[in-house]
């Protein structure tokens, strides 16, 4: 469930780079906001704080609450930078998965 949750944050937060209406950022920000806070509380519940922590700090920035004005150059940034460090965070799940197959056959 992690994985489908993170590559759709990755498809909306790189769409972010493209000419989109104010309201699709609030859009992004708001689900984004509850997909970090999910990942979260997943991470909490099993056992890995480093990520849990990170994950909370994600939450925090992209909340649309108390907005973060960092220009839309830096949002750009971070956008990509978060993209990277989700594709990252799914790779070596799917490097494990992919070894422990080829060990069964």
């Amino acid at each position: 469930m992690e994985k489908a949750i993170k590559i759709i944050l990755v498809l909306l937060l790189l769409a972010c780079l493209l000419d989109m209406p104010y309201g699709y950022f609030m859009f992004v920000r708001f689900i984004a906001t509850c997909a970090f806070t999910y990942l979260s509380y997943h991470y909490k519940s099993s056992g890995n704080e480093k990520s849990a922590i990170l994950y909370l700090v994600l939450a925090l920035l992209f909340q649309p609450f108390l907005k973060i004005a960092l220009g839309r150059f830096v949002w750009n940034l971070v956008d990509v930078i978060v993209s990277v460090i989700l594709l990252i965070s799914i790779l070596p799940n799917l490097n494990n998965k992919n070894s422990i197959n080829l060990n069964k056959k």
